[in-house]
């Protein structure tokens, strides 16, 4: 008996003990990524920009709405908010006030399609499923029916009070000390929002900078803003993968974009134009999936530099 079951009996004791550790240790292990972007033009000075994403916040996360405030310390040039704040309806006033150090600041936004629905109970293998399977999102697939709808108007009205620089298909500018940021932004493509010829055209005469922004990180919405010659695209929703593989790396986006991009600084290339990518892994999770495994929840705050 004792070599029979001894094996499986061992198996489900490390399983436990991952799970255990994936939701109660590295699931609110926070931390701060840094990384430095060539993309400003030459004589400008370097840009602090602070990007946060995948919140997900659910009520009585009390640890991760200390941290978030806590990074207006970093005191940043700008915020970049890439989307996917709530896991719950009731959520709003949490995240409104884990991010309120930070809106004293500006920033700017974009919303996923966690910010509009709240999240299903779903197989995590299903992930897999979908990938083998070239499914993402709402593409090729019926809309959304039966889902809880969660209060955005108010976390849109929020950001919008505080200065922030909504960008769901949209273009908007940010002034800094005489310095002009053009922003260009996607709603959500992980759930068919995104709208890429209502913003078509590539970067504004004008500006020192143009960015480019949009939650989930779409071949299509890449190609599109690579195209156009923005020198930097930022993202978020993939979640870094979440459950990785030690010393191999993630098995999913949760979109088309490769493995290899998940999470942190890459270039991507669409006709004659290279831009810099950063696809932030967020500092959440899915309130039926508060787990991360070799992948911690972060925020990135980036130094933009001069060109070379």
């Amino acid at each position: 008996m004792r070599a029979r079951y001894g094996v499986p009996l061992s198996l489900t004791a490390v399983g436990a003990a991952g799970i255990a550790y994936a939701a109660g240790i590295e699931a609110r292990s926070f931390r701060l990524r840094r990384v430095t972007i060539p993309v400003l033009p030459r004589g400008m000075r370097p840009l602090r920009v602070l990007q946060v994403s995948d919140i997900h916040m659910v009520s009585g996360q009390n640890k991760k709405r200390r941290w978030l405030q806590s990074l207006a310390g970093l005191r940043p040039d700008f915020v970049v908010n890439t989307g996917d704040n709530l896991s719950d309806p009731e959520g709003v006033p949490e995240v409104l006030d884990a991010l309120g150090p930070l809106m004293e600041f500006p920033g700017t936004y974009v919303f996923g399609s966690n910010d509009y629905y709240g999240p299903k109970l779903r197989n995590p293998a299903r992930y897999l499923l979908e990938k083998f399977q070239g499914r993402h999102g709402l593409n090729g697939n019926p809309p959304a029916v039966g889902v809880v709808h969660n209060p955005w108007e108010e976390l849109r009205d929020a950001f919008d009070a505080a200065g922030w620089v909504g960008l769901s298909n949209t273009r908007g500018r940010l002034k800094l000390d005489g310095i002009e940021i053009a922003l260009t932004g996607l709603d959500d493509p992980h759930i068919k929002r995104d709208r890429y010829a209502e913003v078509a055209g590539g970067p504004e005469d004008g500006a020192d900078l143009s960015l480019a922004v949009v939650h989930a990180p779409y071949l299509r919405a890449l190609d599109a803003f690579t195209a156009d010659g923005y020198p930097l695209v930022l993202a978020g929703h993939t979640h870094g993968g979440q459950l990785c593989i030690p010393f191999y790396g993630a098995l999913v986006t949760n979109c088309d974009l490769d493995t290899g991009r998940v999470k942190g600084l890459s270039t991507h290339t669409a006709g004659e134009h290279t831009s810099y990518l950063h696809v932030s892994a967020g500092c959440g999770a899915n309130r039926y999936t508060p787990v991360r495994f070799a992948c911690p929840p972060e925020a990135t705050l980036m130094t933009l530099t001069e060109r070379a």
